[in-house]
């Protein structure tokens, strides 16, 4: 029985098709955060606007801009005004220039900046790690936010900016809720009018395991998207289940996060997740 009135299919909607790959660019360290040098927001936001193209130019359908070199991440009660800020004017930019649907991140869980920068940028999605429910992260407890930011989101009148949230989410440990299965959770999230559900694994780049991206299924009437660990060698299954994978670190020169998109990696991928989408 559905747990929320019906809506379009978000990734049918965003990206024009059944199945979607999303390329994350991973931001230098913005101002405010423990890495930051003082390198001009310029070369800052160049670095993103050469992501975006590597991944434009590879074929991927839409982007997430994540402030992934603001490492520690923050509670999002202790982030400044500086990051929402510059990753607004960062995001606009690399809309203008990719053409491609983009969506948001703000680390860590900080999903009404995201909402905020998502409605100056033109974004058309924010990701939100814990949207529903509570989990210990490594940044300490971790409330889901639904209540507030969708309200947030009504005073913006930004209802076109849909929520990506994940269900039983990476880097955490999830005892608060151990009573509830993971169908349930992605019921929550449902109920709780997210329009995407994510399956991660354990960490960034570790695959969320088929059983559990079928157990989000399960629970919730949602389109499943994977957000972690996609692989040529895995996009083929996960394709069988979800509707979109959210890829990164194996993209990277070397497979490493914080390094630029390497072309050729993202063309064997883009190979692989073209021969999956042709399959289902």
């Amino acid at each position: 029985m559905p747990v929320f009135r019906p809506k379009p299919n978000a990734i049918q909607a965003i990206f024009g098709r059944s199945h979607a790959v999303i390329g994350v660019i991973h931001s230098r360290p913005l101002p405010g955060s423990p890495g930051y040098d003082g390198e001009p927001m310029e070369s800052v936001i160049d670095f993103a606007l050469a992501e975006a193209a590597r991944y434009r130019d590879g074929g991927v359908d839409g982007l997430i801009v994540e402030n992934h070199g603001d490492i520690p991440f923050a509670r999002p009660d202790a982030l400044g005004p500086e990051t929402a800020a510059c990753m607004a004017v960062m995001t606009r930019a690399v809309r203008l220039a990719s053409g491609l649907p983009v969506g948001v991140n703000v680390l860590a869980n900080a999903a009404v900046p995201a909402l905020a920068v998502a409605k100056a940028a033109g974004a058309v999605f924010v990701r939100v790690n814990q949207w529903a429910n509570a989990y210990v992260a490594n940044e300490g407890l971790i409330d889901g936010p639904a209540g507030a930011a969708a309200r947030y989101r009504a005073w913006l009148h930004a209802r076109e900016v849909r929520i990506f949230a994940d269900v039983h989410v990476k880097h955490g440990a999830h005892a608060i809720v151990a009573d509830r299965a993971i169908p349930e959770m992605a019921r929550d999230v449902e109920f709780f009018d997210a329009d995407v559900a994510i399956a991660t694994g354990q960490r960034t780049g570790d695959a969320a395991t088929l059983a559990e991206l079928a157990a989000i299924a399960e629970g919730c009437s949602l389109p499943v998207a994977v957000g972690s660990g996609v692989t040529p060698d895995n996009v083929g299954d996960i394709f069988t289940v979800a509707s979109a994978v959210i890829v990164a670190s194996w993209l990277k020169v070397d497979g490493v996060w914080w390094n630029q998109v390497d072309p050729d990696r993202l063309r064997t991928f883009m190979a692989a997740a073209d021969r999956a989408r042709a399959r289902v």
